[in-house]
């Protein structure tokens, strides 16, 4: 057998020494990839836990999920009541608010390091799941057809010489746009927020309009002022079901928030909030 010459003895020693040193870099990279990855989801609960103090971003004074209440100077609404109940159950004594644009909520949340979750009303979409994880679904809503007490408007098919309102950017804005374009309305009247559109209803300005059934029940209940009703034989076609946001490598959080829905679903607490704040069945998430 020849024996191999001593300068490519050395050099294979020389090649196979670099390739334990890469595979070596290699697995310890990956190491202290992993352990920094589980360290952040671990510390967002850990770090909420610590300061007593879990931060959302929502939008200003988003009336029926989450706002502050000009009145009690107290946060307020669904979702907020939501949160509330969760955090009590998780030892978490201060729910903090974060104002920011609907339309920015999610960027918000990956970007700024401060807020912890978002809400607001935030329906459960996959585009939006590319973006952020989702808690386990709160509720459902719907749009409803809303009218006068007293109109004469009873059935969708009543609406066909009437122009009926809705709020600009919603998803109820294209509804209107196909059933102008089926001539199952007259015209469209667009208005910046819900308030608005209920109101101009209330006072006869408009005849009739599309409005999120969760924001028409919750408003109905707390503002005795509307004189106003949802039409009972309509069926929707837009249903929406609602989330808290959370980064999607918050994982501990999340599942800390899933247990915790699921406990309040199981004891009925959820479906109490729901109900304290004028939803009711229809808008429960069946098991």
């Amino acid at each position: 057998m020849r024996k191999i010459p001593q300068k490519l003895l050395i050099l294979i020693v020389i090649i196979n020494f670099i390739v334990m040193i890469l595979e070596g870099t290699t697995a310890i990279d990956n190491s202290k990839t992993t352990t920094i990855n589980n360290q952040i989801e671990k510390n967002r609960l850990e770090a909420i836990k610590g300061k007593g103090k879990i931060t959302v971003a929502s939008p200003l004074n988003d009336i029926t999920y989450f706002y502050l209440d000009p009145k009690t100077n107290k946060i307020s609404g669904i979702d907020a009541d939501i949160i509330f109940e969760i955090a009590k159950r998780l030892g978490i004594n201060k729910v903090e608010m974060k104002v920011s644009p609907f339309s920015d909520l999610l960027e918000r949340l990956n970007t700024d390091d401060s807020i912890d979750i978002s809400a607001g009303g935030i329906y459960i979409t996959p585009k939006r799941e590319e973006l952020v994880a989702f808690t386990q679904p709160l509720y459902k809503g719907s749009e409803a057809i809303v009218v006068p007490t007293f109109s004469t408007i009873n059935f969708i098919s009543d609406l066909k010489n009437v122009a009926v309102g809705v709020v600009k950017g919603t998803v109820f804005e294209s509804l209107a746009e196909k059933w102008k374009g089926n001539n199952l309305i007259k015209d469209i009247v667009i208005f910046e927020t819900s308030a608005e559109l209920l109101n101009a209803i209330n006072s006869n300005k408009i005849d009739a309009g599309i409005v999120d059934s969760v924001i028409v029940k919750y408003s109905l209940l707390k503002d005795k002022n509307l004189v106003l009703r949802m039409l009972k034989d309509y069926m929707p076609e837009v249903i929406g079901i609602v989330g808290i946001a959370v980064r999607k490598n918050d994982i501990t959080l999340l599942h800390a928030f899933n247990e915790k829905i699921n406990e309040m679903k199981a004891d009925g607490t959820l479906y109490a909030i729901l109900v304290e704040n004028g939803l009711d069945k229809a808008n429960m998430i069946s098991d």
